[in-house]
């Protein structure tokens, strides 16, 4: 489940992410007056089988059983958690349209919300893990290999501390960067392990260690790019910059 939000007196209007049907919205009727009905089932981040009723019209489709399969409590549980999981359900909120299929991108999802609640990998590790991959199959990744401008590969650019440049979406050496926009530089040891991250098997890359260097640069990076370049700041981000 990646939202909650009240609809009138009585009902909720719940967003979830599912294998099958991608983003879906699901209207649950009386959930907030019946103590019964779907009682403590419909929170964030639950992983719930559902059974829900279509008709006819064009309304929402209405709830009428929820199982919980997984509640992932120990994110509910930290307030630090719940803020990176919030962050990147909103991303997804944000980014899919209604109905649209996605597997990727949800055992992406259910990958990092996995090893956040089981406290394997800090949430900024994630964070830049979930990002990387996000922004790739969104068509959005960022030019991590060579200069935007003259297209000479990151490794032969002279200075370790390579310029990124926000509006072109990748990197600029020091003979283009003249006129650059933002204050954003990468080192190479932080491109690096940005790359690792974005390719390969997901359970490999998520068994990278990154450097405290490398951590502070990848979140500052990509909660600047990824923003940009959906063209809206979650409010969820605030948020989270906000308790870290």
């Amino acid at each position: 489940m990646l939202r909650r939000i009240d609809h009138g007196d009585y009902d909720l209007i719940i967003t979830c992410f599912s294998l099958t049907k991608g983003k879906i919205s699901i209207i649950a009727k009386y959930a907030k007056k019946s103590v019964k009905r779907f009682s403590g089932l419909l929170e964030l981040f639950f992983v719930l089988n559902v059974v829900c009723h279509t008709g006819r019209g064009r309304g929402l489709p209405v709830l009428q059983e929820a199982v919980l399969k997984h509640p992932f409590s120990e994110i509910r549980g930290d307030i630090k958690k719940t803020a990176y999981a919030s962050y990147w359900a909103q991303l997804i909120i944000e980014w899919m349209e209604e109905g649209q299929k996605h597997e990727p991108l949800y055992y992406l999802f259910q990958h990092v919300l996995e090893k956040l609640d089981q406290g394997h990998m800090s949430g900024e590790a994630l964070s830049i893990l979930f990002q990387m991959r996000f922004m790739e199959m969104a068509g959005l990744d960022p030019n991590l290999n060579e200069c935007s401008i003259c297209r000479v590969e990151m490794e032969r650019i002279k200075k370790n501390e390579i310029i990124f440049d926000l509006k072109k979406g990748g990197l600029v050496c020091e003979k283009c960067a003249s006129g650059s926009a933002g204050p954003i530089s990468l080192s190479k040891g932080t491109i690096k392990q940005l790359l690792w991250v974005k390719s390969g098997e997901l359970k490999k890359a998520g068994r990278l260690r990154f450097t405290s260097r490398a951590l502070k640069e990848g979140i500052e990076f990509l909660e600047a790019f990824v923003p940009y370049h959906l063209g809206k700041e979650p409010r969820s981000l605030k948020f989270l910059r906000e308790i870290r």
